[in-house]
């Protein structure tokens, strides 16, 4: 159960802090220079409010139930010396309270900022790559711990990107689909073509952090089928591979596409 618990608030917590960095990142690049519209903006700035509560429940739990693991019994949470001797004097402990503190900064910077905030972004970006400091960059040491966690830390940051941004696509494809009009198509549009471009940057940052952590982890070839990581290593192989031949298929085929509508579509100067 404590297992359970652990990997699941985890999982959780992974997912909102992807989803934010994303959410905070997508008004930077795809509408450089002013405010997004409105509508957006108000759905944004709730996506976020809600992701950034359940980062803070979840990162919560994971503390929880990691102080549960360490001690071997659920009830050990309620020991105040306990919570107090692994926060404080436990690497773990120290990163937790920081990035606990960072949530709650995020909340009070959203109960009244826009989303198209740099500050905002700075402290989704610190709260996803501080997510590597814990976890497997922990089994390297020296410049190698360096390089480990530079590449992890980077690695996320690309994936969030890509995730959260896919988040808000989906938001304005659905506004096209809901309340279809002239105004939400060019939206999705200029949406859709800044984030193919943003993408690219995604992805080739992917290959290259993912490479690394793959050399320091695995080692050998030969490893990724003897090893657990190995494995798992394979299937996201697989489906990057396949978010690769979307992302080819947008490229050549459904951003021309929409470039030549939307062009064909401008009224005359």
């Amino acid at each position: 159960m404590i297992e359970a618990g652990l990997v699941a608030a985890r999982s959780l917590h992974f997912a909102a802090v992807l989803a934010l960095f994303g959410l905070a990142l997508f008004p930077l690049y795809s509408y450089p220079g002013r405010e997004p519209p409105p509508r957006l903006g108000h759905w944004l700035r709730n996506a976020m409010c809600w992701a950034a509560t359940l980062a803070l429940l979840s990162n919560l739990a994971w503390g929880l139930f990691t102080v549960a693991n360490m001690v071997g019994a659920l009830n050990g949470v309620a020991n105040r010396d306990t919570l107090l001797s692994i926060g404080l004097d436990t690497s773990f402990g120290q990163i937790w309270i920081a990035r606990l503190a960072l949530v709650v900064t995020l909340l009070a910077l959203l109960a009244g900022g826009c989303p198209r905030n740099w500050i905002i972004l700075f402290v989704t970006a610190a709260l996803l790559a501080s997510l590597a400091l814990v976890g497997h960059t922990q089994t390297s040491d020296g410049a190698l711990l360096l390089a480990h966690m530079s590449a992890d830390g980077t690695h996320l940051l690309a994936a969030g990107a890509w995730l959260g941004g896919r988040l808000a696509l989906g938001y304005l494809l659905m506004l096209v689909r809901r309340l279809p009009s002239a105004e939400h198509n060019t939206q999705a549009i200029d949406a859709l073509i800044r984030f193919s471009g943003m993408g690219y940057t995604a992805v080739a940052i992917l290959i290259g952090s993912g490479l690394v952590n793959a050399w320091v982890l695995v080692g050998s070839p030969e490893r990724l089928t003897m090893t657990p990581y190995g494995l798992l290593l394979l299937v996201k192989v697989c489906l990057f591979v396949g978010m690769l031949t979307l992302a080819v298929q947008n490229r050549f085929r459904l951003i021309p596409a929409l470039q030549s509508w939307k062009e064909g579509n401008l009224p005359a100067s």
